[in-house]
């Protein structure tokens, strides 16, 4: 086969692959969007915060989401195992879906995440200030992040991080001791990233989770209360 004729397949492979992964990247990012349920606030509209769910999908965090949304919030919560391996754009279209329900308020939106979703949030959203004012973030997924001193480099929003300090979960996924070397690092860097350790927590601590921990729930729930209120200037 001639060698300009080899060439040209070369780059008509490449070309195929990239068009397909352009189109893979596109359908999970759709899927996010096609996959929120709303939480309105009691008072009818409210400004939204926008949550993504650990690996065991969005059901597993419809408790916490509720009663995030009885604080006055519009919530919309998403699968974060859609926003894996999308490269941020998952995140994104999330958001502005968010944006677009019909009991929000316009602005910009506050994240919580957890685990996976939280390390989707913690490495991506809050990437983003201009359409997000700041993320909490329950035991994150942070093992995937090599390059401590880049990523406070790109924090952009305020953070406030709950991490257990007994959480071993799926091969040591989101410890606490990575989080406070995140913590450390973006302080460096003159970021705020706010760590909570609970000494006797484990991951999913959550009401309705594995662990749950009621009295470190409840503190951990009354300071995301607190943040989500500074995020929203009221």
């Amino acid at each position: 086969m001639p060698k300009e004729r080899k060439q040209t397949i070369s780059v008509n492979v490449f070309a195929r692959l990239a068009a397909m992964i352009g189109v893979l990247t596109w359908l999970a990012a759709a899927s996010v969007a096609r996959a929120q349920q709303e939480f309105p606030p009691p008072q009818g509209k409210g400004r939204v915060v926008v949550v993504a769910s650990g690996l065991t999908g969005p059901e597993h965090d419809t408790v916490v989401s509720r009663e995030i949304a009885l604080l006055g919030y519009d919530v919309v919560l998403f699968d974060g195992n859609a926003m894996q391996g999308t490269h941020g754009d998952g995140v994104k279209t999330a958001i502005q879906q968010a944006q677009q329900m019909p009991h929000a308020l316009p602005g910009k939106v506050a994240l919580v995440g957890f685990s996976l979703g939280g390390g989707m949030f913690l490495y991506y959203g809050a990437q983003w200030p201009d359409l997000v004012s700041g993320a909490v973030l329950w035991y994150p997924l942070n093992n995937f992040i090599h390059d401590v001193p880049g990523f406070a480099s790109r924090l952009k929003v305020p953070l406030l991080v709950f991490a257990g300090a007994k959480d071993r979960y799926h091969d040591e996924c989101c410890l606490a001791d990575k989080d406070s070397t995140l913590a450390a690092a973006s302080a460096a860097a003159g970021k705020t990233f706010k760590l909570i350790v609970y000494p006797d927590a484990d991951h999913d601590f959550v009401k309705g989770g594995d662990h749950y921990n009621p009295k470190d729930y409840s503190d951990a729930f009354k300071r995301m209360a607190d943040r989500l209120k500074m995020f929203s200037g009221d």
